[in-house]
């Protein structure tokens, strides 16, 4: 049995499997270019572990706008439904093969929010 998501080492541990996935997918790698650098990277994962830990444990430790640099990436990288759709599912793989219980259930559910909202935006940006 997988224990459940219970602390910023595994929210650590997590992401950066996330990325790993996502870094190596062929359809995703390009958004993700600038993290080639291990110092930018590792940077990166900081703010996610910030971002997760306030999604799930509700820390505070995150007090930056999620959405701006996604909406500054779709202007030169633009997402479709189909980034959406492995980005989620990705994310839900990882979750899985890592993690089980209430709080494992909470980041796939939160994610599935912020993708559709992210979508949604997204989309209204194109109109």
């Amino acid at each position: 049995m997988k224990k459940d998501i219970e602390n910023r080492g595994d929210i650590y541990l997590l992401v950066k499997e996330f990325y790993v996935k996502l870094m190596n997918d062929d359809l995703m790698h390009h958004f993700f270019e600038d993290f080639s650098n291990p110092i930018l990277l590792e940077e990166h994962l900081q703010t996610l572990v910030d971002f997760w830990d306030n999604i799930i444990f509700y820390s505070g430790e995150y007090r930056k706008n999620a959405m701006e640099p996604h909406l500054k990436l779709q202007q030169t990288k633009p997402f479709n439904s189909q980034h959406f759709k492995s980005w989620l599912s990705m994310f839900n793989n990882t979750v899985d093969e890592l993690f089980e219980g209430e709080n494992a259930h909470a980041a796939k559910s939160r994610a599935l929010s912020i993708a559709t909202v992210m979508k949604i935006k997204i989309s209204s940006l194109n109109k």
